[in-house]
């Protein structure tokens, strides 16, 4: 079971997390037309904390490809990780993207909202790497951050019909990280907003200690050795 946590916002949070041994250690990562985004060089401090078998994986909001594809060469993170809307980043965008950045991995954030969303998972076989499925507003430009889950019964639906590996995200904690596993049956986990610290954007490391050692805990009971 792969577990992720983002945003990270200092080398000294992605060294501590991956002590822990959290698989995924997400940075947001842009020009400033959304909140909290870093600057490259604020994320290159970042990624290079990151301790193997740690990855870094780069959440890009922007439609931009030549700017995702420009500060993905530079920083050269583990995971490129799509976060703008549906209707604002299509397949065929995302595929172009991968032409220009020949044997990157993709992670592809879905809108987790009616039957619709299987329809766009669907979309994206043979393109994206994985799909983060996520909350979703329907006014907002990118997906997720939320801090609220979805329904998991569609999430579970995507992961029977749609063979891309999928991390659950939206609303995910401690507390409700091992009824999430038991439901949808993902190939891994996601949290912001709950391992946070309270009233901050701070990662709470022993939220995200928790967070962890429920996923594998959750896992462990799913898949029990022989």
């Amino acid at each position: 079971m792969l577990t992720q946590i983002y945003e990270i916002s200092t080398p000294e949070e992605a060294s501590a997390l991956s002590a822990i041994g959290v698989d995924h250690i997400g940075v947001l990562v842009g020009d400033g037309q959304f909140p909290r985004e870093l600057p490259i060089s604020a994320a290159s401090k970042i990624g290079a904390a990151i301790v193997p078998p740690s990855k870094f994986s780069a959440l890009f909001l922007t439609r931009d490809l030549s700017l995702i594809a420009s500060w993905a060469r530079e920083l050269n993170p583990a995971i490129v990780h799509l976060g703008a809307s549906a209707e604002l980043l299509s397949p065929q965008d995302v595929a172009s993207l991968k032409r220009m950045l020949p044997g990157i991995v993709v992670m592809r954030s879905i809108p987790v909202f009616s039957e619709e969303s299987v329809a766009i998972a669907e979309s994206y076989v043979g393109i994206a790497d994985f799909l983060l499925h996520d909350s979703y507003r329907s006014t907002d430009k990118q997906i997720g951050a939320l801090g609220v889950t979805h329904d998991w019964n569609i999430s579970r639906r995507i992961v029977d019909v749609v063979r891309v590996p999928v991390v659950l995200a939206g609303g995910l904690g401690p507390e409700n990280v091992a009824g999430a596993i038991q439901t949808v049956r993902p190939a891994g986990v996601d949290s912001k907003t709950k391992t946070d610290q309270d009233g901050s954007h701070a990662k709470d490391l022993e939220r995200v200690r928790r967070f962890h050692e429920a996923a594998r805990a959750a896992a462990d009971n799913r898949f029990p050795s022989a």
